[in-house]
């Protein structure tokens, strides 16, 4: 009985660390992209990249142009001149213009579509912002790019205009005391680590810096919003929510006293 008890304790605790050790292994090497999503703004401007940037090859087909518009604020008129670039309604989802056979033969494949793609990644949204903002020039990959997060990645640096050409900053591969390569914390390019970025004078963007991180952050923010847009209404509610069973608990006491006093 003493040795099940001990392998219960065991399995107990394993549980209970778990979800930390979870917690700090995504931590790893991913910068949080602080968003708001009560920050209307942001995510009307997340928005309007997205459409500018994104939505030529990634569809978000599980939401529509006119949700877009109740959630955030704008009318059907602003939707229709800044978010809808092909023949789409307003009330239709938003799907991509690419014809999904001339994808497949492009590209090898067709893009995913993005609804829930802030849900299905462990780090959500800042994992979006930290893949927007690692691209890097790589000439050994057949689009000229690749990325640290999410290495040799098919797809280019749609924000390079904005952003300018990322440079990596490389340092050859550190080895383990077995005499085994340690693997690189921000990918790898031509055999060694990715440690940093820089772009030159040359090829710098259209935006500053700051500018091109808000912007990464605001799509981000912004797909994080399509991937759960009642999570604001949810979060809301909740509140009432708990205060109504702390309300009914008190009363299902005050019951169970009335019932119990002459058993007592």
């Amino acid at each position: 009985m003493t040795k099940l008890r001990s392998h219960v304790k065991a399995i107990a605790l394993s549980l209970l660390l778990l979800p930390l050790l979870a917690a700090a292994n995504e931590g790893a090497h991913m910068k949080s992209a602080q968003i708001d999503l009560t920050d209307k703004a942001a995510l009307q401007h997340g928005a309007g990249l997205y459409m500018s940037y994104c939505s030529g090859c990634h569809s978000i087909g599980y939401h529509r142009y006119s949700r877009t518009a109740e959630d955030l604020g704008l009318t059907q008129a602003q939707v229709e001149k800044n978010l809808i670039y092909n023949d789409q309604k307003f009330g239709e989802t938003i799907n991509t213009a690419m014809n999904p056979d001339d994808a497949r033969a492009w590209l090898g494949k067709a893009p995913p579509d993005l609804s829930v793609e802030a849900r299905t990644k462990e780090q959500g949204a800042d994992w979006i912002y930290n893949y927007l903002t690692s691209f890097y020039i790589d000439e050994s990959r057949p689009s000229g790019w690749n990325n640290s997060v999410f290495p040799n990645a098919s797809m280019p640096n749609v924000l390079w205009e904005l952003q300018g050409i990322q440079h990596p900053l490389l340092e050859p591969k550190k080895k383990s005391a077995d005499g085994v390569d340690e693997t690189c914390a921000k990918g790898e390019s031509q055999g060694q680590c990715v440690t940093g970025y820089k772009i030159p004078e040359a090829q710098a963007g259209r935006i500053s810096a700051e500018e091109f991180d808000r912007d990464a952050r605001d799509i981000s923010a912004f797909l994080a919003y399509v991937g759960e847009p009642a999570a604001l209404k949810r979060e809301s509610m909740g509140v009432w929510v708990v205060l109504f069973l702390a309300f009914f608990t008190l009363l299902a006491y005050l019951l169970k006293l009335e019932y119990w006093r002459d058993v007592h």
